[in-house]
This record gives C-alpha cells, sequence and structure tokens, in this order.
C-alpha cells in the first residue's frame, strides 16, 4: 500500500510540473496599465487619420484567429502599412523591423511601446529569430513583410523571404496573408484584406 501512494503521489507532481510548464510557456507577456493605454491612443490615433486621409477600407477581417498565434503576412509599399495592420486586425502583435529604425527617437518610441522585433538586413540575425518564435510559442502574433523591404518583390525578381514559412513550421503559428491596395497619397482609397489562415 505504502508503494502505491509513492506511486500516485509521484505521477500527481509529475502531472502537475508538466502543468506548471506549459502554463508557462503559452502565457503572453502582458503589458502595463500605462502601456496598453498608450498604444489604446497611438492605435486610436492612427486609425482616425488613415481612415480621414487615405479613406481606408478593411475586407476580411473575420478571416483573423481571435485566440491562437497568428503571422501576419503583407505586401510592403510604404511607411503606412505597419500602421495599416496593427490597427486593423484587431490583435495585438510584434512586428519585424529594420534595425536602423530604432535611431529615430519617435519610432523608437513607437517600437518600445508596441514590441518591435528588430532585424540586422543582410544578415542572419538569431536574436530577432529567437524573440519571434518566442512570441509565436506563447500565443502572441507576429508582424512581417516577406518582401524585405518596400515593393521588394519588384526589386528582388519575385523572390520573397522564407521566414513567415519557417516560424509557421517552428510553432505551429497560423498565417494570415493580407494585401494592401491603393496609392497611399491623402484623400485616395486605400484598402486592407485579410485573406483566410493557413
Amino acid at each position: 500500500m505504502e508503494e502505491k501512494k509513492i506511486d500516485i503521489n509521484k505521477e500527481e507532481k509529475s502531472r502537475q510540473v508538466v502543468k506548471e510548464n506549459t502554463d508557462k510557456k503559452n502565457r503572453v507577456i502582458k503589458d502595463s496599465f500605462f502601456k496598453k493605454l498608450g498604444k489604446s491612443i497611438i492605435k486610436g490615433i492612427i486609425f482616425s487619420y488613415c481612415k480621414a486621409i487615405y479613406r481606408l477600407k478593411i475586407i476580411g477581417k473575420e478571416n483573423i484567429p481571435k485566440d491562437e498565434a497568428v503571422i501576419f503576412c503583407g505586401n510592403h509599399r510604404n511607411f503606412l502599412d505597419p500602421q495599416i495592420i496593427v490597427v486593423t486586425a484587431g490583435r495585438d502583435m510584434r512586428f519585424l523591423a529594420k534595425e536602423e529604425l530604432s535611431k529615430n527617437p519617435f519610432l523608437a518610441f513607437l517600437g518600445y511601446l508596441f514590441g518591435a522585433i528588430y532585424v540586422k538586413r543582410d544578415e542572419k540575425d538569431l536574436t530577432a529569430v529567437k524573440e519571434s518564435l518566442k512570441t509565436l510559442k506563447a500565443g502572441g502574433c507576429i508582424g512581417l513583410f516577406p518582401e524585405g523591404t518596400r515593393n521588394g518583390f519588384e526589386k528582388n525578381d519575385g523572390k520573397l523571404k522564407n521566414g513567415a514559412a519557417y516560424l509557421a513550421i517552428k510553432t505551429g503559428a497560423k498565417i494570415v496573408p493580407i494585401g494592401i491596395i491603393g496609392k497611399a497619397k491623402p484623400f485616395t482609397k486605400n484598402v486592407v484584406i485579410y485573406r483566410k489562415a493557413t
């Protein structure tokens, strides 16, 4: 009887350890109250600006998974694209951004607020990869541009970066393709289209 009790206790402890490790793995880091407030204010300002000045229309938002890890992949036309995705997706996300942007004080502040993951271009940045994997494994979202740069599809003869596929395979995260259409000029119509997750 004593041996059976010991075995049962060991099994219970093992299950508890597994549960605790799973909870830690799946726990998304929560923002402080002031950071949440700052993000809400900035998002509201950017959304109102894009809606009024660029006549922004959103299509397919129902295609975005609500409670699982997602990699948002969009085409990259200009500086507005990351902001458009961040304020219209309805999910908190961390965007991959070139390291040079962190040298601009205002953009560095936005990067801090929204948890940007800075990437060293033209080299394999393992730190950025590890941080992206960590975020997705915790159930968070990542935003990136497979083109790697503005209008990269045209510049690179139709070649795309394979980072999104790698992250999806490693974490099981869903990929949501995004099409951003329009000239991004004031008072011209711009549309963001969220396709079905794959």
